[in-house]
């Protein structure tokens, strides 16, 4: 492998107060934000929050109504793209179809007036693993090879900042996951800051170090992406970042370190260092994947002081890692179960009564008083 090409004069990004309205619509509304450098950072969140506006001030393509983009110590606000040590990656790639694959990498150097551009082209078409294919014309690659190619093509200028626009989005399933591991893998050998847009959970949480997802031009909660998995911070978050289980109910008092939620008839446990808020008005919160489901007559295999709900089972889907289930509960709400399949056979089946549990430390607790609807309904 050659030398690492990347840029060695990484700086933190600095968004300041960073708004976009568009008449009376506020696209991105008062953004604080500082990306570390050298880091992988995705801007998570469904179509209309904000994200690619964000990105499009960051990359010079749209002025900011309000606030500052700083590199390191330099005000960035006012230079125009071409002036900024920032580079874009599009969905569409947007390669010269005209030229080969050497030429669209050194594109950006002949611009500046480079004239020996061979060992850099050279050293970034290994970096991306084309060396074999460098007399290739575009339309001969793969669309994870066109992607790779682009994305050699923006290196190669030592941006401060790689941005990602939804880069993987027309790619296949499994092309996709393959680009996912390569983009990062690209990514830890350069050094350089990645900033990635998309509406893609699993690819957010796949490639980025830190995950921010948005909602209504703001930055709903931000952190590691098992950080904000585990323990969501709101009902939006809890419903657009996989799935949720959400029952409401009522704060009612304190046991230990855990505080007691009263909901439709049921007792719930919850951490209280889990818990967001400290309304009355509470949702109790669970992963799928964090319950267990029994057979009704083996409801005493429950452990003690487990959350347990009742319930019958309206569907069950095998997916070969896990079993999906549906289990109607007495209040008419369904909950989501995914059982992994550690035993062949032995699965619950349409129309048994069963009850379900949970630890309450897998348990979060979040502000009931918008309801438990919140990022369920949003689709790209």
């Amino acid at each position: 492998m050659a030398a690492s090409p990347g840029n060695l004069d990484v700086q933190d990004l600095h968004l300041q107060g960073l708004t976009k309205r568009f008449g009376d619509f506020v696209a991105v509304d008062n953004l604080d934000l500082t990306i570390p450098a050298g880091s992988f950072f995705a801007l998570l969140g469904a179509s209309g929050c904000g994200k690619t506006t964000t990105l499009r001030m960051v990359a010079g393509l749209e002025d900011p109504t309000e606030g500052t983009i700083s590199l390191g110590d330099a005000d960035i606000t006012k230079l125009r793209a071409f002036e900024r040590p920032v580079n874009t990656v599009f969905q569409s790639y947007a390669l010269f179809p005209h030229l080969d694959i050497f030429e669209n990498v050194a594109f950006g150097l002949r611009r500046r007036g480079i004239k020996d551009v061979q060992k850099q082209v050279e050293d970034m078409l290994e970096l991306v693993e084309l060396s074999t294919m460098a007399r290739r014309k575009p339309s001969q690659l793969s669309g994870g090879q066109q992607q790779r190619v682009a994305v050699a093509r923006a290196l190669i200028n030592h941006p401060g900042v790689l941005l990602l626009d939804e880069p993987l989005g027309a790619l296949d399933l499994k092309l996709r996951r393959q680009m996912q591991i390569e983009l990062k893998r690209i990514q830890d050998e350069v050094g350089t800051t990645f900033v990635h847009v998309t509406h893609d959970q699993e690819e957010a949480m796949t490639m980025a170090d830190t995950v921010a997802v948005m909602n209504a031009g703001r930055i709903e909660q931000m952190g590691h992406p098992a950080d904000i998995y585990e323990l969501p911070r709101t009902v939006f978050v809890a419903n657009f970042l996989g799935q949720s289980n959400l029952i409401a109910g009522k704060r009612t008092g304190v046991s230990g370190d855990d505080v007691v939620v009263e909901a439709r008839g049921l007792t719930f446990l919850v951490p209280s260092d889990r818990c967001s808020c400290t309304t009355e008005d509470m949702i109790v919160g669970v992963r799928p994947e964090k319950l267990t489901i029994l057979d009704k007559a083996d409801e005493g295999q429950v452990p003690e002081g487990h959350n347990r709900v009742p319930g019958r089972v309206t569907d069950v889907s095998y997916t070969g890692v896990s079993t999906q289930y549906l289990v109607d509960t007495p209040w008419g709400q369904e909950l989501g179960v995914f059982e992994q399949n550690v035993v062949v056979g032995d699965r619950c089946d349409v129309g048994d009564e069963v009850v379900l549990h949970w630890a309450p430390a897998h348990t979060f607790g979040l502000d009931g008083s918008a309801g438990a609807t919140a990022g369920s309904e949003l689709e790209d």
